[in-house]
């Protein structure tokens, strides 16, 4: 890494950025979505493919999960910014790369990318270093999401009064249930016509049985590092929250779903896990 000592990104969001990757370079083509360049933002060494979390038989589940996730939100941005909402805002945005892949949409855009303060000036200056810069339409937000993120938000551009798209992604499972209400309320405030596209993480018990291993040694390497995962939902857990919240309308979107839509064509028989699935809130 060289973006300036005792500054380092996020490790689940550098891992969700090799998925992505891998998914690239160990599957087969057609690619659900094509992301290097957030492997060359983490910049992992030459090795990174050796890592045991990247055993590319034992991620097969997991990474067709995150690719599939990253490709059905950027559908959604890009469906709705044909129908004139011109706000993007990602929370948790980790190694996002929406930005960088798609500035035909996101240029028309004003792109919101909300994390964490040290992983958020790590970012920037990777940008900078590989030549993506930081362009106007772009903000990058430092916030704490167990704190007054959502001023932040609105001190760096955020409209309330127009439309946007709001995607939560691999982020609940690591905030409080009282922190993710709070939030979800805070989003429901913003005006007829947006979205939210959020993630949710299935209790091990509630995922295929070949992916429970991998799930409990995630979920033990995250207490480790000292990032736990605090929520897990079923999917009318997550349904019943979002509407508390203030939502018009909400509706879940299975892995089946995304199979369908991205993976049915496929001859290797690769598709998403039902760990992490989405719901889709309409306000």
């Amino acid at each position: 890494m060289t973006a300036g000592p005792g500054v380092l990104p996020d490790h689940t969001a550098v891992r969700v950025a090799l998925w992505r990757a891998l998914h690239v370079q160990a599957d087969a083509p057609p690619h659900v979505v094509d992301d290097e360049i957030g492997l060359r933002l983490a910049d992992p060494g030459d090795g990174w493919r050796a890592r045991p979390d990247m055993d590319e038989r034992d991620t097969r589940l997991v990474r067709a999960s995150i690719a599939a996730r990253a490709r059905f939100v950027e559908d959604l941005v890009v469906e709705q910014a044909a129908r004139g909402v011109d706000q993007y805002v990602v929370l948790g945005a980790g190694l996002d790369t929406f930005a960088q892949r798609r500035p035909e949409t996101a240029a028309g855009l004003r792109v919101f990318e909300a994390d964490q303060p040290g992983p958020q000036e790590w970012k920037r200056r990777r940008l900078a270093e590989l030549g993506y810069g930081v362009p106007d339409w772009l903000r990058l937000v430092p916030v704490d999401f167990e704190g007054d993120w959502w001023e932040r938000l609105l001190a760096a551009g955020l409209d309330p009064g127009r439309p946007a798209v709001v995607a939560c992604t691999g982020v609940t499972m690591y905030l409080t249930r009282d922190a993710i209400v709070a939030s979800f309320r805070r989003v429901a405030t913003l005006a007829p016509g947006s979205l939210l596209a959020t993630t949710f993480l299935r209790p091990a018990e509630d995922v295929e049985p070949e992916l429970r291993p991998f799930q409990e040694a995630a979920e033990r390497g995250a207490r480790a590092a000292g990032t736990p995962f605090l929520s897990h939902f079923t999917p009318a857990g997550m349904l019943d929250l979002v509407r508390d919240a203030g939502f018009r309308d909400a509706r879940h979107v299975p892995a089946g779903e995304l199979a369908r839509r991205y993976f049915a064509d496929r001859t290797d028989g690769l598709r998403p896990s039902k760990a992490e699935e989405l719901v889709v809130a309409s306000i």
